[in-house]
């Protein structure tokens, strides 16, 4: 009889030690499931990621260019409006696809990635295809639902010169991929603050250059809507500028990153 109390003394000497870490539980079978429906232990797939590409740019034009074209329609939004519109939809979509796709959904930013090998070569083209193609989709949706006249184009057009919105698109996209290296491919940044960072660069981009180039900073943002209402003007500006800006922002950061400042 004397066993009992010593078989129990040794259970709460175990349960003792578990709960100082002492002593293995894997071999506890595990009942809660919930962690393993929240979490995927596969790495996305190259088509998941092209969808996620594609849906994701989808919703960035939807929002963007159904703002610009709504507020020159209806004159609704405001100008500010359609600045905070650019980054919370940006925002929004970088925590939606970020961890699956990472959340590139502009070609600029994609080539820039392959250049300094933080991306692959041979997945470049298929994610232009799909930003692209979202942008088409986006920007068909927005001409079906809305009565886009000449006057409410929601596509960018150089105000000015060609070389003054070149100029514009090459400053605002240095920024925003020298925003995007440091805040989401540098250890050392608070990365959950990724999104709020870059779509806080977007909107405060729109407001700056949004009335001389119209602040696209993304080819595929102009791509889109030109191809649906035919509308070429000045379009080598919003390819051109955009990657020569996002390449210079992507090196200037990795330099600074790569090199030790003197103390």
């Amino acid at each position: 009889m004397a066993l009992a109390p010593e078989k129990s003394d040794g259970i709460e000497e175990e349960i003792s030690e578990i709960e100082k870490g002492l002593v293995s539980t894997s071999h506890t079978p595990r009942t809660n499931t919930s962690d393993d429906f929240r979490s995927s232990a596969a790495p996305p797939s190259l088509p998941q990621k092209l969808i996620a590409e594609l849906i994701g740019t989808y919703f960035v034009i939807f929002a963007g260019c159904g703002s610009v074209a709504v507020n020159k329609i209806y004159g609704n939004v405001t100008f500010p409006g359609v600045c905070v519109t650019w980054g919370l939809i940006v925002m929004a979509m970088i925590y939606s696809v970020g961890h699956i796709s990472g959340a590139h959904f502009n070609p600029a930013v994609t080539i820039t990635f392959a250049v300094l090998r933080r991306f692959s070569f041979r997945e470049v083209p298929l994610y232009i295809v799909a930003q692209v193609l979202g942008s088409i989709m986006a920007s068909g949706t927005i001409a079906l639902l809305l009565d886009v006249t000449p006057n409410a184009y929601f596509g960018t057009v150089p105000v000015g010169s060609s070389v003054q919105s070149l100029v514009f698109e090459i400053i605002i996209s240095f920024l925003l991929m020298f925003v995007i290296s440091g805040a989401s491919t540098d250890s050392r940044a608070i990365g959950d603050l990724a999104g709020v960072a870059v779509g806080m660069t977007i909107l405060l981009n729109v407001f700056i250059a949004g009335p001389v180039s119209g602040a696209s900073m993304n080819p595929a943002r102009s791509l889109g809507p030109a191809i649906v209402k035919h509308v070429y003007k000045g379009l080598w500006v919003y390819i051109v500028g955009p990657i020569t800006g996002c390449l210079a922002g992507g090196i200037a950061y990795n330099f600074i990153r790569s090199k030790p400042l003197a103390s």
